[in-house]
């Protein structure tokens, strides 16, 4: 009987499950959305059942689809959005409140509050992070100083935090269990120590004993309730869902890097076995531990990356669907002069500006809506020249070349325009699903349906490769004028 892994992909919209055969290749996919609550602006929410319901609902479709029985999977992967948190009633397993979402600014105040404190080196030093609402710990600072009662509840050990594939592990299992690459994203974790950290614990004023204990991300976590699948199936393998990216394009070399488009961009570049602390304002964080001690990145985030394109189509109407961008773009000669900075949520990496609004710049009698269509998809690209360029200068070394996945790295016209603002190649990976891929290759590594990862490095195939095409000195000149706006936007404090 053939076998196959099951990866969960659970992500900032939807919720994901595929199913892999050995060669890496996709046998099938099953995909649901769930609603976005926004209850002020800069808040952004999910109702965790939702998240749940339709990672069940996936993972059960995807079987279905492919008429594999649970017999078939030898083992579950989980990766996940990986900031976002969850608390809930470790009893009961109710959610105590909605999930609040990485891309939540509303704890932007403890932030400062700690900042001036002093706290900014402490945390920086320990977690390779940045005071900043993106990372987990001041949320769950905001729950204990807003819903009543729930720190008493939590001293008492009566509720559990965690990450996503924390909560989506206790309701398959019943286990309260996370990985170093989760667990680096919280602002609680020494990635040097690799253990929850009492003084940044302390900080943030957090009982341990509601978080999880922290394990492997390539290893047995626990075996899914019966009832699920009709079997109990183990769960081998958790990464947050940037890691499993860059496990999954196989950059297990130092220096080697991926991007991913998604709702937001992540590039992560491969730093070994020790951590490197960025000059740049970078984020230093575990990429996996499988088995033999953890690996670690380089970060850089992008809050807005595909979303612009939703934004287009979806409040400004002026696509229809998000690959009429590509043909709006592609209709003008150029940008008409015209620069977008997205900063819907403030501005992450290397700028990190809660604060920072979004902004067109440039505008003119002759500006028409492709040239602000072009200039929305060019400034996912900019943002991630800034990322690389800031990577380049933290690691002492070129990147040669960008392995790219993602919703929106299928659009040929801002791979071949993030080429030339780079100069270097851009691979596109054979398969997109490279974060669930990484996901499945961790649970595979730990049950011996993969044996190591030059297996993984075989499997890895691209399926196009853009190269720059652009003017040295045209390139130079577009990067100056995104560079000039950037500094525009970033005065603009209403």
């Amino acid at each position: 009987m053939e076998t196959y892994i099951l990866a969960l992909d659970q992500g900032t919209t939807s919720s994901r499950a595929v199913v892999f055969d050995r060669s890496g290749n996709i046998i099938s996919i099953a995909q649901k959305e769930f609603p976005q609550i926004f209850p002020k602006p800069g808040w952004v929410e999910h109702n965790p059942m939702d998240i749940l319901e339709t990672q069940l609902h996936s993972a059960k479709h995807v079987l279905e689809k492919a008429s594999i029985k649970p017999e078939q999977i030898a083992s579950i992967g989980i990766t996940n959005q990986r900031e976002t948190i969850t608390l809930w009633d470790r009893n009961t397993g109710k959610p105590v409140y909605n999930s609040i979402v990485w891309q939540c600014r509303r704890t932007s105040e403890i932030c400062e509050s700690l900042e001036k404190k002093g706290y900014g080196k402490i945390v920086r030093e320990k977690t390779g992070l940045l005071l900043d609402p993106y990372f987990s710990g001041t949320k769950i600072k905001w729950l204990f100083d807003n819903v009543p009662g729930l720190y008493e509840r939590a001293e008492k050990g009566e509720i559990c935090a965690g990450t996503i594939d924390t909560w989506l592990l206790f309701n398959l299992t019943g286990k309260h269990f996370t990985d170093p690459s989760n667990a680096s994203r919280t602002l609680l974790f020494d990635i040097s120590t690799g253990k929850w950290d009492k003084e940044l614990l302390d900080m943030l004023g957090i009982p341990a004993r509601i978080l999880p204990e922290i394990k492997p991300s390539c290893g047995f976590f626990a075996s899914t309730k019966k009832e699920i699948f009709g079997r109990e199936i183990p769960v081998g393998g958790i990464a947050g869902d940037q890691q499993a990216s860059l496990f999954g394009q196989a950059c297990f070399d130092f220096g080697s890097a991926k991007n991913t488009y998604g709702t937001g961009c992540f590039m992560l570049v491969n730093t070994g076995k020790k951590p490197v602390f960025s000059s740049n304002r970078l984020l230093s964080t575990v990429a996996w531990d499988i088995g033999d001690g953890m690996e670690y990145a380089l970060e850089g985030s992008v809050f807005i990356g595909g979303a612009v394109i939703q934004w287009l189509r979806d409040q400004m109407k002026l696509v229809k669907t998000a690959a009429d961008s590509e043909r709006e773009a592609l209709s003008v000669k150029d940008n008409g002069g015209v620069y977008f900075i997205p900063a819907f949520v403030g501005l992450g990496a290397p700028y990190w500006d809660p604060e920072a609004k979004g902004t067109i710049m440039g505008l003119t009698r002759g500006s028409g809506s492709a040239h602000i269509i072009r200039a929305a998809l060019e400034s996912i690209a900019f943002q991630s020249l800034d990322l690389i360029d800031a990577i380049k200068d933290d690691i002492g070394g070129k990147i040669t070349s960008l392995k790219v996945d993602g919703g929106a790295s299928v659009n040929s016209f801002l791979m071949q325009f993030q080429s030339d603002i780079l100069g270097i190649p851009v691979i596109q990976s054979s398969i997109a699903e490279t974060t669930a891929l990484g996901a499945a290759y961790l649970a595979g590594l730990h049950c011996g349906y993969w044996n190591d990862k030059d297996d993984i490095r075989k499997n890895w195939k691209a399926r196009k490769t853009f190269t720059p095409a652009l003017d040295p000195y045209e390139r130079e000149a577009m990067t100056a004028n995104w560079h000039q706006a950037v500094r525009a936007a970033l005065q603009f404090k209403p």
